[in-house]
């Protein structure tokens, strides 16, 4: 690897196109308890506190991409077990669909869509003391969740839902890619992140600062995909955060060493890894 990205680097805001602006917001605010920051024409930015968090773009009847690229799921990472119980009471309440439980070792999670079929976690983590390493590998997994136990944290808090707890951020995400390969190549080689683990030729994780991943990538069922047409319905972009202008000119620097195109946004500087996902990279 050539260098490293900045050990502080993590994913900030995810930025959605989606077909339904109100039902999108309702969703978003209500089932999962995000606060709805600002809604301007087409957009809303919806967070936690003062931290944006989701992006939302309507263009109502746009298509839903297929045997693309693209987004496979974000994820939500909330600050306690306990909020990760009220999560899933409140996704009952709200009579949402969840599409799976699992118990990944380092971390216990959720998993459902938004309206639109873009794939959603949540979830929380284990401590860093309880991670499991072998030969220099993160060992996860993917175990059936102990719902019982997740749910008996509510014993001990019967205070009303109130939203998502202040430190709730988007922990990871994971990415449909065309080859994992040029993925983990661009991210690691590229960008400078840890390959923390590899699943064979069809998946692997990396990540900053030691974390278990802040991006995965598959080819499940994207392998020689394209990426979708541009005004799809899914991911616009995500955003990658710095901690200070030093460490993004360093990053901006092994990027055009290798060639790879930026554009210079108000917002922050766009690149795109080798499957078409773009990346806004900003300081914080």
């Amino acid at each position: 690897m050539n260098h490293q990205i900045h050990p502080d680097t993590s994913i900030g805001t995810v930025s959605l196109r989606i077909n339904n602006l109100e039902h999108s917001i309702a969703f978003y605010s209500n089932a999962l308890g995000f606060d709805i920051n600002q809604v301007e024409g087409s957009h809303a930015t919806l967070g936690v506190g003062d931290r944006d968090i989701i992006f939302l773009t309507e263009s109502a009847g746009a298509p839903q991409a297929s045997g693309t690229t693209g987004l496979y799921h974000f994820a939500i990472l909330v600050p306690s077990r306990l909020e990760l119980a009220k999560s899933l009471k409140q996704l009952a309440t709200s009579k949402i669909t969840v599409q799976g439980f699992a118990d990944h070792l380092v971390s216990e999670a959720i998993y459902l869509s938004d309206p639109d079929g873009n794939g959603i976690e949540i979830y929380r983590d284990r401590p860093r003391s309880e991670w499991t390493f072998r030969q220099g590998q993160l060992q996860m997994d993917t175990l059936p969740l102990d719902l019982d136990s997740l749910m008996s944290e509510l014993e001990s808090d019967p205070q009303p839902w109130t939203g998502l707890a202040d430190g709730t951020r988007i922990g990871h995400i994971h990415l449909k890619v065309a080859s994992v390969d040029d993925a983990e190549s661009f991210y690691t080689n590229v960008l400078g992140f840890d390959l923390m683990t590899r699943y064979g030729p069809s998946a692997g994780f990396v990540s900053a600062g030691g974390y278990h991943h802040h991006i995965g990538f598959n080819t499940w069922g994207s392998l020689g995909a394209p990426p979708p047409p541009l005004g799809t319905i899914g991911l616009r972009w995500f955003s990658l955060e710095l901690p200070n202008g030093q460490a993004l000119d360093h990053l901006l620097e092994m990027i055009h060493k290798a060639q790879v195109e930026t554009e210079n946004r108000p917002e922050g500087v766009f690149v795109s890894d080798p499957s078409g996902n773009r990346i806004l990279l900003q300081v914080i």
